[in-house]
Protein backbone atom coordinates (compact mmCIF):
# COMPACT_ATOMS: atom_id res chain seq x y z
CA UNK A 1 0.00 0.00 0.00
CA UNK A 2 1.60 3.38 -0.88
CA UNK A 3 1.76 5.73 2.23
CA UNK A 4 -0.27 8.53 0.66
CA UNK A 5 -3.22 6.25 -0.17
CA UNK A 6 -3.48 5.44 3.38
CA UNK A 7 -5.04 9.12 4.45
CA UNK A 8 -6.22 10.83 1.35
CA UNK A 9 -8.03 9.68 -1.55
CA UNK A 10 -10.24 7.32 -2.72
CA UNK A 11 -7.85 4.76 -0.39
CA UNK A 12 -9.52 7.17 2.43
CA UNK A 13 -13.35 7.77 1.06
CA UNK A 14 -13.39 3.63 1.18
CA UNK A 15 -12.09 3.19 4.52
CA UNK A 16 -14.40 5.85 5.90
CA UNK A 17 -17.78 4.69 4.56
CA UNK A 18 -16.73 1.31 6.52
CA UNK A 19 -14.71 2.34 9.59
CA UNK A 20 -17.30 5.14 11.05
CA UNK A 21 -19.99 3.46 13.78
CA UNK A 22 -20.41 4.54 17.69
CA UNK A 23 -21.15 4.81 21.15
CA UNK A 24 -23.89 6.65 23.19
CA UNK A 25 -23.25 10.00 24.55
CA UNK A 26 -27.06 10.73 25.99
CA UNK A 27 -29.35 9.10 27.81
CA UNK A 28 -29.05 5.12 29.01
CA UNK A 29 -31.48 2.47 27.67
CA UNK A 30 -32.61 -0.88 29.11
CA UNK A 31 -29.78 -3.72 28.23
CA UNK A 32 -31.25 -6.22 25.83
CA UNK A 33 -34.06 -3.89 24.53
CA UNK A 34 -33.64 -4.09 21.03
CA UNK A 35 -30.50 -1.97 19.47
CA UNK A 36 -29.46 0.00 22.30
CA UNK A 37 -26.00 -0.51 23.80
CA UNK A 38 -22.76 -0.84 21.97
CA UNK A 39 -22.06 -3.43 19.26
CA UNK A 40 -18.87 -4.82 17.90
CA UNK A 41 -19.17 -4.82 14.02
CA UNK A 42 -16.72 -6.69 11.40
CA UNK A 43 -16.40 -6.52 7.76
CA UNK A 44 -14.12 -7.40 4.87
CA UNK A 45 -14.32 -4.29 2.88
CA UNK A 46 -11.67 -4.44 -0.53
CA UNK A 47 -10.16 -7.55 0.96
CA UNK A 48 -9.50 -6.00 4.33
CA UNK A 49 -10.90 -6.68 7.72
CA UNK A 50 -12.14 -3.79 10.08
CA UNK A 51 -13.96 -3.76 13.03
CA UNK A 52 -15.87 -0.69 14.22
CA UNK A 53 -18.27 0.28 17.20
CA UNK A 54 -21.81 0.30 16.34
CA UNK A 55 -23.95 1.57 19.19
CA UNK A 56 -27.42 2.91 20.03
CA UNK A 57 -29.18 5.34 23.07
CA UNK A 58 -31.82 7.68 23.63
CA UNK A 59 -31.94 10.59 23.22
CA UNK A 60 -33.26 13.78 25.68
CA UNK A 61 -36.27 13.40 23.66
CA UNK A 62 -36.43 9.65 24.21
CA UNK A 63 -36.02 9.24 20.02
CA UNK A 64 -33.87 6.35 19.08
CA UNK A 65 -29.78 7.63 18.09
CA UNK A 66 -26.72 5.85 16.86
CA UNK A 67 -23.20 6.87 16.13
CA UNK A 68 -20.41 5.18 14.34
CA UNK A 69 -17.07 4.70 15.64
CA UNK A 70 -13.79 3.46 14.11
CA UNK A 71 -10.43 4.60 13.94
CA UNK A 72 -10.77 7.82 12.07
CA UNK A 73 -13.45 8.95 14.41
CA UNK A 74 -16.98 9.61 15.34
CA UNK A 75 -19.88 9.91 12.40
CA UNK A 76 -23.56 10.54 13.99
CA UNK A 77 -26.38 8.23 12.72
CA UNK A 78 -29.67 9.79 10.72
CA UNK A 79 -33.03 8.38 10.46
CA UNK A 80 -32.69 5.78 12.96
CA UNK A 81 -35.44 2.98 13.09
CA UNK A 82 -36.07 0.22 15.06
CA UNK A 83 -39.46 -1.66 14.29
CA UNK A 84 -40.52 -5.92 14.66
CA UNK A 85 -36.29 -6.95 14.47
CA UNK A 86 -35.42 -4.82 11.60
CA UNK A 87 -32.83 -1.99 11.94
CA UNK A 88 -32.55 0.75 9.09
CA UNK A 89 -29.85 4.20 9.36
CA UNK A 90 -28.10 6.01 7.51
CA UNK A 91 -24.97 7.52 7.72
CA UNK A 92 -23.34 10.86 6.45
CA UNK A 93 -19.44 11.07 6.75
CA UNK A 94 -18.34 14.71 5.89
CA UNK A 95 -15.20 15.13 5.10
CA UNK A 96 -12.35 18.19 5.88
CA UNK A 97 -12.39 18.90 2.17
CA UNK A 98 -16.36 19.81 2.45
CA UNK A 99 -17.58 16.94 0.44
CA UNK A 100 -19.84 14.36 2.00
CA UNK A 101 -20.70 10.74 1.69
CA UNK A 102 -23.87 9.21 2.22
CA UNK A 103 -24.51 5.23 2.84
CA UNK A 104 -27.78 3.31 3.90
CA UNK A 105 -27.64 0.60 6.22
CA UNK A 106 -30.64 -2.36 6.50
CA UNK A 107 -30.29 -5.13 8.36
CA UNK A 108 -31.47 -7.20 11.65
CA UNK A 109 -31.16 -8.05 15.41
CA UNK A 110 -31.53 -11.91 16.12
CA UNK A 111 -30.57 -13.69 19.21
CA UNK A 112 -28.39 -11.29 20.54
CA UNK A 113 -26.39 -10.54 16.94
CA UNK A 114 -26.76 -7.58 14.27
CA UNK A 115 -26.24 -8.32 10.71
CA UNK A 116 -27.20 -6.32 7.70
CA UNK A 117 -25.75 -4.55 4.70
CA UNK A 118 -24.42 -0.78 4.07
CA UNK A 119 -24.95 0.36 0.56
CA UNK A 120 -23.93 3.29 -1.06
CA UNK A 121 -22.89 4.60 -4.62
CA UNK A 122 -19.28 3.08 -4.32
CA UNK A 123 -20.91 -0.62 -3.86
CA UNK A 124 -22.06 -2.48 -0.67
CA UNK A 125 -20.65 -4.52 1.84
CA UNK A 126 -22.23 -6.98 4.92
CA UNK A 127 -21.07 -6.72 9.08
CA UNK A 128 -22.08 -8.69 11.53
CA UNK A 129 -21.64 -7.55 15.31
CA UNK A 130 -22.26 -8.70 18.83
CA UNK A 131 -22.62 -7.24 21.88
CA UNK A 132 -19.80 -5.70 23.52
CA UNK A 133 -20.05 -6.96 27.54
CA UNK A 134 -19.78 -4.35 29.94
CA UNK A 135 -17.05 -4.25 32.67
CA UNK A 136 -18.34 -4.36 35.78
CA UNK A 137 -17.90 -1.63 38.17
CA UNK A 138 -15.97 -3.25 40.77
CA UNK A 139 -13.21 -3.88 38.40
CA UNK A 140 -10.01 -1.12 39.44
CA UNK A 141 -7.63 -0.60 41.92
CA UNK A 142 -9.31 0.50 45.01
CA UNK A 143 -6.82 2.28 47.70
CA UNK A 144 -8.26 0.80 50.96
CA UNK A 145 -7.74 1.59 54.53
CA UNK A 146 -8.57 -1.25 57.22
CA UNK A 147 -9.55 -0.09 61.10
CA UNK A 148 -8.08 -2.92 63.53
CA UNK A 149 -9.09 -1.40 66.70
CA UNK A 150 -6.93 1.53 67.48
CA UNK A 151 -4.59 0.93 64.08
CA UNK A 152 -5.37 1.51 60.31
CA UNK A 153 -3.71 -0.74 57.59
CA UNK A 154 -3.38 0.30 54.53
CA UNK A 155 -3.33 -2.02 51.29
CA UNK A 156 -4.33 -2.14 47.58
CA UNK A 157 -7.57 -4.06 46.29
CA UNK A 158 -6.76 -4.89 43.02
CA UNK A 159 -10.36 -6.39 40.87
CA UNK A 160 -9.82 -7.71 37.29
CA UNK A 161 -12.46 -9.47 34.98
CA UNK A 162 -12.52 -13.23 35.00
CA UNK A 163 -13.42 -15.90 32.83
CA UNK A 164 -17.44 -16.32 31.88
CA UNK A 165 -18.51 -12.85 33.64
CA UNK A 166 -16.41 -13.66 37.04
CA UNK A 167 -14.57 -11.15 39.21
CA UNK A 168 -10.82 -12.02 40.28
CA UNK A 169 -9.02 -10.15 43.13
CA UNK A 170 -5.27 -9.98 44.50
CA UNK A 171 -4.80 -7.76 47.56
CA UNK A 172 -1.57 -6.41 47.71
CA UNK A 173 0.23 -4.82 50.86
CA UNK A 174 3.38 -4.71 52.77
CA UNK A 175 1.87 -6.31 55.74
CA UNK A 176 1.94 -10.30 55.06
CA UNK A 177 0.28 -12.59 52.38
CA UNK A 178 -3.73 -12.63 51.48
CA UNK A 179 -5.77 -14.34 48.36
CA UNK A 180 -8.75 -13.17 47.61
CA UNK A 181 -11.48 -15.06 46.39
CA UNK A 182 -15.34 -15.36 45.40
CA UNK A 183 -15.25 -11.68 44.29
CA UNK A 184 -19.03 -10.91 43.43
CA UNK A 185 -21.09 -7.74 42.94
CA UNK A 186 -24.61 -7.56 43.19
CA UNK A 187 -26.41 -4.09 42.54
CA UNK A 188 -24.23 -1.66 44.90
CA UNK A 189 -23.17 -4.98 47.12
CA UNK A 190 -19.54 -6.06 46.91
CA UNK A 191 -18.13 -9.66 48.64
CA UNK A 192 -15.27 -11.43 48.76
CA UNK A 193 -13.39 -13.62 50.88
CA UNK A 194 -9.91 -13.22 52.16
CA UNK A 195 -6.91 -15.16 53.58
CA UNK A 196 -4.74 -13.79 55.36
CA UNK A 197 -1.13 -14.92 56.74
CA UNK A 198 1.09 -13.05 58.73
CA UNK A 199 4.33 -15.45 59.58
CA UNK A 200 2.85 -18.00 61.84
CA UNK A 201 -0.46 -17.11 62.19
CA UNK A 202 -3.36 -17.59 59.25
CA UNK A 203 -7.11 -16.85 59.29
CA UNK A 204 -9.71 -16.16 57.04
CA UNK A 205 -12.44 -13.45 56.95
CA UNK A 206 -15.43 -12.19 54.77
CA UNK A 207 -16.07 -8.12 53.17
CA UNK A 208 -19.03 -7.26 52.75
CA UNK A 209 -19.26 -3.59 51.71
CA UNK A 210 -21.34 -0.97 49.85
CA UNK A 211 -19.82 0.47 46.34
CA UNK A 212 -21.09 3.96 45.52
CA UNK A 213 -19.14 5.70 42.39
CA UNK A 214 -16.00 5.43 43.36
CA UNK A 215 -15.96 5.10 46.85
CA UNK A 216 -16.24 1.38 48.77
CA UNK A 217 -17.38 1.43 52.46
CA UNK A 218 -17.83 -2.26 54.36
CA UNK A 219 -16.56 -4.61 57.03
CA UNK A 220 -14.39 -7.66 57.51
CA UNK A 221 -15.97 -10.10 59.37
CA UNK A 222 -13.93 -13.27 60.83
CA UNK A 223 -13.38 -14.67 64.33
CA UNK A 224 -10.91 -11.81 65.27
CA UNK A 225 -14.04 -9.82 65.15
CA UNK A 226 -15.12 -6.93 62.73
CA UNK A 227 -12.87 -4.63 60.87
CA UNK A 228 -14.54 -1.38 59.20
CA UNK A 229 -12.88 -0.38 55.61
CA UNK A 230 -13.08 1.74 53.35
CA UNK A 231 -11.66 1.95 49.76
CA UNK A 232 -11.05 4.99 47.06
CA UNK A 233 -10.68 3.81 43.30
CA UNK A 234 -7.36 5.09 42.09
CA UNK A 235 -7.76 6.82 38.73
CA UNK A 236 -11.09 8.01 39.03
CA UNK A 237 -10.61 11.51 37.53
CA UNK A 238 -9.45 9.45 34.05
CA UNK A 239 -11.41 6.65 33.85
CA UNK A 240 -15.14 6.63 31.47
CA UNK A 241 -16.09 8.11 28.44
CA UNK A 242 -14.20 11.21 26.75
CA UNK A 243 -14.96 12.94 23.39
CA UNK A 244 -11.17 14.39 21.59
CA UNK A 245 -11.00 17.45 19.50
CA UNK A 246 -8.63 16.02 16.85
CA UNK A 247 -6.81 19.26 15.59
CA UNK A 248 -4.25 19.44 12.30
CA UNK A 249 -3.93 21.81 9.78
CA UNK A 250 -6.81 20.30 7.68
CA UNK A 251 -9.44 20.95 10.45
CA UNK A 252 -10.68 19.31 13.42
CA UNK A 253 -12.58 16.13 13.62
CA UNK A 254 -14.24 14.31 16.71
CA UNK A 255 -12.54 10.87 18.30
CA UNK A 256 -13.97 8.72 21.21
CA UNK A 257 -11.51 7.63 24.12
CA UNK A 258 -12.76 5.31 26.74
CA UNK A 259 -10.54 4.67 29.94
CA UNK A 260 -12.24 1.58 31.59
CA UNK A 261 -11.83 1.02 35.33
CA UNK A 262 -8.39 -1.43 34.79
CA UNK A 263 -6.98 1.60 32.62
CA UNK A 264 -7.09 -0.17 29.61
CA UNK A 265 -9.20 1.26 27.16
CA UNK A 266 -10.61 1.83 23.63
CA UNK A 267 -9.30 4.84 21.15
CA UNK A 268 -12.02 4.80 18.31
CA UNK A 269 -12.49 1.03 18.08
CA UNK A 270 -8.86 0.35 18.69
CA UNK A 271 -7.55 -1.48 22.09
CA UNK A 272 -5.19 0.13 24.25
CA UNK A 273 -3.45 -2.26 26.11
CA UNK A 274 -2.86 0.27 29.11
CA UNK A 275 -3.00 4.01 29.93
CA UNK A 276 -0.31 5.39 32.07
CA UNK A 277 -1.87 8.25 34.84
CA UNK A 278 0.39 9.63 37.38
CA UNK A 279 -0.38 12.97 38.93
CA UNK A 280 -2.01 15.18 36.18
CA UNK A 281 0.09 13.03 33.12
CA UNK A 282 -1.81 11.24 30.35
CA UNK A 283 -0.08 8.53 28.58
CA UNK A 284 -0.91 5.65 25.85
CA UNK A 285 0.64 3.81 22.62
CA UNK A 286 -1.34 2.14 19.87
CA UNK A 287 -0.74 0.04 17.14
CA UNK A 288 -3.55 -0.69 14.54
CA UNK A 289 -3.30 -3.01 12.03
CA UNK A 290 -4.35 -2.04 8.01
CA UNK A 291 -3.49 -5.06 5.32
CA UNK A 292 -0.04 -5.68 6.25
CA UNK A 293 1.01 -2.37 7.85
CA UNK A 294 1.06 -1.24 11.24
CA UNK A 295 0.26 2.41 11.78
CA UNK A 296 1.48 3.13 15.52
CA UNK A 297 0.64 6.22 17.51
CA UNK A 298 1.26 7.83 20.82
CA UNK A 299 -0.20 10.30 23.46
CA UNK A 300 1.04 13.01 25.91
CA UNK A 301 -0.62 14.90 28.27
CA UNK A 302 -2.41 15.84 31.42
CA UNK A 303 -5.59 16.60 32.92
CA UNK A 304 -6.38 20.23 33.44
CA UNK A 305 -9.59 21.15 35.13
CA UNK A 306 -11.51 18.36 33.95
CA UNK A 307 -10.50 18.43 30.88
CA UNK A 308 -7.75 16.45 28.15
CA UNK A 309 -5.05 18.36 26.83
CA UNK A 310 -2.63 17.14 24.66
CA UNK A 311 -0.84 15.67 21.37
CA UNK A 312 -0.71 12.33 19.47
CA UNK A 313 2.29 11.89 17.43
CA UNK A 314 2.99 9.26 14.51
CA UNK A 315 5.17 9.22 11.84
CA UNK A 316 2.70 11.72 10.00
CA UNK A 317 3.59 14.26 12.65
CA UNK A 318 1.01 15.79 15.70
CA UNK A 319 -2.21 16.46 16.27
CA UNK A 320 -3.64 18.57 19.23
CA UNK A 321 -6.06 16.74 21.36
CA UNK A 322 -8.33 18.28 23.41
CA UNK A 323 -11.27 16.40 25.41
CA UNK A 324 -13.85 16.79 27.57
CA UNK A 325 -15.58 13.81 29.78
CA UNK A 326 -19.12 12.66 28.92
CA UNK A 327 -20.95 12.89 32.57
CA UNK A 328 -24.34 10.20 33.01
CA UNK A 329 -26.90 10.51 34.73
CA UNK A 330 -26.48 7.57 37.53
CA UNK A 331 -29.46 5.07 38.01
CA UNK A 332 -30.06 3.85 41.54
CA UNK A 333 -27.02 5.07 42.89
CA UNK A 334 -24.57 2.70 41.15
CA UNK A 335 -23.89 2.86 37.57
CA UNK A 336 -21.78 5.70 35.65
Amino acid sequence: MKRASFLTGSGLLSWLALAALAVPLWGQAPRGAGPYGEWLVKAEFNGRAMESILSFSRSEQGDLTGQWISFWGITDLEDVRFENGQLTFTQVFRIPNGETMKSQFKGAIANRQLSGTVSSDRGEYAFAGERRPRMSRAVGDWDMTVKMGEREVKGKLVIRPGADNTLTGQWQSQRGESQITDVVLEQNTLRFKRATKIQDREWTSTFEGTLQRDALTGVFKSERGESPAEGKRLGAALIGDWILDLTTDRGTRKQRLRVNPDLTGLYGAAPVEKIQFEGDQVAFNLAQQFGDRTFEMKFAGKLVESKIEGELTSERGATKVTGAKIVRAMRGGGSR
